[in-house]
């Protein structure tokens, strides 16, 4: 194929040397066939994948072996324009050698950045990362194949930005345990929004659903509410009756302290809660492994400060029975 039936013009400035060669002269065009499987005592999966967004199509064959789901060798075939062949190109390269599960890790960046020639120069225009967003989707869905499950339940549904593969709950971890207020300070957690950008506000060349400017506008609202809320209830609770004490203690405990006890197979009982010379008494019994924990004490303690921050108040005491 010669260079300019694929890209004309001054737009060739805008791909790498690496994107060129491998859209002329891909290394893995091919496919593998049912006996060259057994030859090699491997399973043999075919995928296919289409973008909607461009009309472009791959199709990939790995040889699995099946004993230790590693990757003996694949090929692809495409039917597109010469970002997604060569995209294909390096994407069924990358998952050459490892395990299924390894390759289901496989980006779009990182297929993007293998095309590079240079660490920061981008190996093609913005607008074309759409023909790697195939790599991904198409790794799915043989991943899915070889697993027999079904590839909507392994590809996550909220994905916001689709050149890092990010989904929503990893950016509002990450909004949350950070404290992030902007999207450079999100960027310096994550890939998202770094390539396309198209993900980051509206005005992009794709529209999106959602924008990580609206995430963190969102998440940090809810920490504000959850942060009023807690400080109104820990302002309060010297005031409040011992009746709601026992409620909004029962409530932390339940919400808070024992599903991170049952992670090592532990509990507690709430047995009473009384006021005693000002202070409030809590009385627990442990439950399961925390019963004979040999670290019981130091749960104790971690528990009773978990109750004096949320209610803002050293006077609580949280006792063993």
């Amino acid at each position: 194929m010669a260079r300019n039936d694929l890209i004309t013009g001054n737009i060739w400035e805008e791909y790498s040397n690496k994107v060129i060669e491998r859209m002329n002269n891909p290394k893995f065009l091919g496919e593998f066939t049912e006996e060259e499987a057994k030859e090699k005592n491997a399973k043999l999966v075919v995928a296919d994948f289409g973008s909607e967004a461009c009309g472009d199509a791959v199709r990939l064959y790995w040889l699995v072996d099946p004993k230790t789901d590693k990757i003996l060798d694949a090929r692809f075939k495409s039917f597109g324009c010469g970002t997604a062949i060569a995209s294909s190109d390096v994407m069924t390269e990358l998952t050459i050698g490892k395990t299924v599960d390894e390759a289901m890790k496989i980006t779009n960046l990182d297929v993007e950045k293998a095309l590079r020639d240079e660490p920061n120069k981008p190996a093609f225009p913005p607008q074309k990362m759409h023909c790697s967003v195939m790599a991904y989707d198409v790794i799915i869905e043989a991943a899915a194949k070889y697993k027999g499950e079904d590839a909507e339940v392994l590809r996550d549904s909220e994905i916001v930005c689709e050149c890092a593969r990010v989904t929503r709950k990893e950016i509002e971890d990450i909004i949350r345990e950070h404290n992030v207020k902007t999207v450079e300070e999100l960027q310096k957690y994550t890939k998202a929004g770094t390539y396309c950008k198209s993900c980051v506000a509206p005005g992009g060349h794709e529209e999106k659903p959602i924008y990580l400017v609206d995430i963190i506008k969102q998440v940090n609202e809810e920490m504000e509410k959850e942060k009023l809320k807690e400080s109104a209830v820990s302002e309060d609770f010297e005031k409040m009756s011992l009746i709601k004490k026992i409620k909004s203690i029962e409530e932390f405990l339940d919400t808070k302290i024992k599903p991170m006890l049952a992670m090592d197979g532990g509990n507690l009982e709430l047995i009473d809660i009384r006021e005693e010379d000002g202070i409030t008494k809590v009385y627990i019994r442990y439950l399961g492994a925390c019963s004979t924990c040999a670290s019981g004490g130091f749960t104790l303690l971690a528990i009773e400060d978990e109750l004096k921050k949320h209610f803002n108040t050293d006077k609580i005491k949280i006792e063993q029975i």
